[in-house]
């Protein structure tokens, strides 16, 4: 199988596939709640927060739309930079709320004075942010527009860190972020099949009064069932084992190495691009540090790049949608090492000549 330098899934190691094997056990059972009572902890403790964490069996997708159903009573404010940010940007209106957005042009980062700008109108009682835009390698400047919105402390700030967390340093509570997100398939470097979440108590409280929020992605369901040390329904037990287990692995890291180690295989895939004759795709100063997208101003024939060095045992990502062929991506995140990214880098290399 090729080792995967793809936007997502990302690399899973041999010893945490085999954490899916174990025996099965009810959901309900007194050794579920001990894995639940172990993982949750575990959660808070690599996340840096003292916020509630939950586990969702779903992926990130379905805990960002909980995030509209839960979050937004009267109108929302969206900040969009590319095609994920964009998919997040139409859920308010298909769920019956009001929303406004922020669009920039890909490869752009949303700016802290665009959202004050906004906010100042006093419309909005959330703020949407995709914190690093995986389509565009861009990664919005979230301290700066975290400062921002804690001026109005009625709103209520969610973030999708879908690519991001668990790779760079990200201070929940200090930011105020009352609800940060993201799948397990990127950064934590697991199989798809969850997703998890903090949650502040302004969130919750928020929750409280909102209607129509479903039942499956409610809020208050899943603080009810985690005060049980439960879910609301049967979960992806397999995938919490290896949850649990990636979690001691990153703890035995130590999390600043693991965001050192992400920065300097961004520093290093960069620098190689530019090598090449390569442009980062995104503004200067915004680059993601979990996966770089480049321009494809040479006219190489991405396709055929990355079929050739599939050849050789890895796979790294053509750009997406209509920037497909016009850029390409290499993910750099999760348990991948500086040495297998430049494994990958001379790989392709070779193949462009």
């Amino acid at each position: 199988m090729n080792k995967l330098f793809i936007p997502g899934p990302t690399e899973v190691r041999k010893d945490v596939l085999k954490q899916l094997s174990r025996p099965m056990v009810g959901h309900r059972s007194s050794e579920f709640k001990k894995l639940f009572e172990e993982t949750t902890p575990k959660l808070q403790k690599v996340l840096a927060t003292e916020n509630n964490v939950f586990i969702s069996t779903s992926s990130a997708l379905g805990v960002m739309e909980a995030c509209v159903r839960n979050c937004v009573k009267k109108k929302s404010l969206n900040l969009v930079c590319g095609n994920f940010s964009d998919r997040w940007a139409k859920m308010p209106k298909e769920n019956g709320k009001e929303s406004d957005t922020i669009t920039v042009d890909l490869g752009k980062a949303i700016k802290p004075e665009m959202v004050e700008e906004k906010l100042s109108s006093g419309n909005y009682d959330s703020v949407f942010l995709t914190h690093n835009e995986t389509s565009t390698g861009v990664m919005n400047p979230l301290r700066e527009i975290a400062e921002v919105v804690k001026k109005y402390p009625d709103i209520v700030f969610i973030v999708d860190a879908v690519s991001s967390l668990t790779g760079v340093k990200i201070d929940i509570e200090n930011l105020g972020i009352d609800v940060c997100l993201a799948s397990v398939q990127k950064c934590f470097a697991l199989p798809p099949g969850l997703a998890v979440f903090s949650c502040s108590q302004k969130a919750l409280d928020r929750s409280k009064v909102v209607e129509n929020r479903g039942y499956y992605f409610d809020f208050q369901q899943f603080l009810k069932y985690a005060g049980k040390s439960n879910t609301i329904s049967t979960p992806a037990i397999p995938h919490i084992y290896a949850l649990n287990y990636q979690l001691d692995k990153m703890l035995e890291e130590g999390m600043d190495n693991r965001f050192e180690r992400h920065k300097k295989m961004a520093e290093f895939t960069r620098g190689w691009a530019v090598n090449e004759g390569f442009e980062l795709f995104p503004e200067k100063g915004y680059e993601s540090d979990t996966l770089t997208c480049m321009k494809n101003n040479k006219g190489i024939n991405v396709a055929d790049t990355i079929k050739k060095v599939k050849e050789k045992g890895m796979e790294f990502g053509n750009g997406y949608r209509d920037i497909k062929e016009k850029t390409f991506r290499i993910a750099h995140m999760g348990d991948l090492t500086l040495d297998e990214v430049k494994e990958l880098t001379e790989a392709i290399s070779e193949a462009l000549k």
